[in-house]
């Protein structure tokens, strides 16, 4: 394919939304700006991607002539270059074509991430705290907020279940690949024998909700306040800080307790609730395409199994994409890029083949 027109395009449209960002009149209408913004950092990029690789064709170009040289050493040079020039063309020539697939409205939004226990009792509750560790350290390595919403603790220092919130760029982006069965195996620390147990815990990852996109009406919900339980330091466990919302067309709970302000705790929980029923809404839109989606990575379904972490192996396999780590203790302290670069890399890929048909 000829990436040179579309190149332009690119161009195009970046010089577009650059002299549109630098009118007044735009930032009069905030959510407008703020859309322009992703878009001119996405193109920004295509741009710089663009650029480069039209550079590297020519420089291609120049050393595939150098081979008719009649100095064996400028030949041998340009054989080396052309293997360095073709594999960076090859890399540059993929990211463009990603550029034409539709960007997600949602990839650049804060994220809600449930984690909850499965089957395995207190050691799926532990596999739950580990997952939490994980996420927490992937954040931190990103510059990403991680802010805890709520949480349901186990006797043995382990999570019941637990929903925090991750702000920063491109969040939903990258984390929205880990939803769906997570499943560990492992020697639990209560197993005497030594015996290798088998356990699961649930991910879901929610773009965030904003009130546009979902519509509450004050009387399709019910607010109670209570006392928060469990550690959460002096003012925490002596005020009716917790809020809990249910949202009577589903039936559907949120609570949030994490805070020691009640009005606090009630946006935060408001905003789990639209994230939720956003969720729900875009799995109905996937459903019309369920044919189409059966091959490609999506966001995962809840009851998939998506990635196995096997301790005495050391091994951690995704199983959408079949690849296998044989670094998990590396992998669990937070460096996910190795699955997620290729589960989107995966992602793209099937959409843009489905744009080709």
């Amino acid at each position: 394919m000829d990436l040179k027109p579309h190149i332009e395009k690119f161009r195009q449209r970046f010089a577009e939304v650059e002299s549109l960002l630098s009118a007044p009149e735009t930032f009069a209408q905030p959510q407008r700006a703020q859309e322009l913004g992703r878009e001119y950092a996405r193109l920004k990029e295509l741009v710089a991607n663009g650029s480069a690789y039209l550079k590297t064709a020519t420089e291609l170009a120049g050393n595939r002539e150098l081979l008719q040289s009649a100095d064996p050493e400028i030949v041998a040079l340009a054989r080396e270059e052309i293997t360095r020039l073709e594999a960076e063309e090859q890399d540059l020539g993929k990211l463009v074509h990603f550029g034409l697939v539709p960007p997600d409205p949602t990839d650049s939004r804060n994220t809600i991430i449930e984690i909850r226990a499965g089957a395995g009792g207190s050691e799926s509750a532990l596999f739950a705290a580990d997952l939490y560790r994980m996420y927490s350290r992937y954040c931190e390595t990103r510059g990403w907020q991680a802010e805890t919403l709520d949480s349901n603790p186990s006797d043995l220092g382990g999570f019941k279940e637990i929903i925090f919130q991750v702000n920063g760029t491109d969040v939903y982006k990258r984390l929205k690949y880990e939803s769906g069965v997570h499943r560990v195996q492992r020697v639990p620390a209560t197993e005497a024998q030594g015996r290798i147990h088998t356990s699961t815990c649930t991910v879901a990852v929610m773009p965030e909700a904003e009130e546009v996109d979902i519509e509450i009406k004050p009387d399709e919900i019910e607010v109670n306040v209570c006392r928060a339980s469990g550690k959460g330091g002096q003012g925490v466990n002596t005020t009716d800080s917790a809020v809990q919302i249910i949202h009577k067309p589903t039936g559907m709970i949120v609570r949030c307790a994490d805070q020691r302000s009640q009005q606090k705790n009630k946006l935060q929980a408001m905003t789990v609730l639209r994230s939720r029923l956003l969720d729900i809404k875009i799995a109905e839109e996937n459903a019309k395409y369920a044919a189409f989606r059966k091959d490609q990575v999506g966001t995962g379904e809840r009851s998939e199994k998506i990635r196995t972490y096997n301790f005495p192996q050391n091994r951690v396999t995704d199983h959408r994409i079949e690849v296998t780590l044989y670094n998990l203790a590396n992998f669990v302290e937070g460096h996910l890029d190795e699955l997620i670069v290729p589960l989107m890399n995966y992602d793209m890929e099937t959409k843009l083949a489905a744009l080709q048909t």
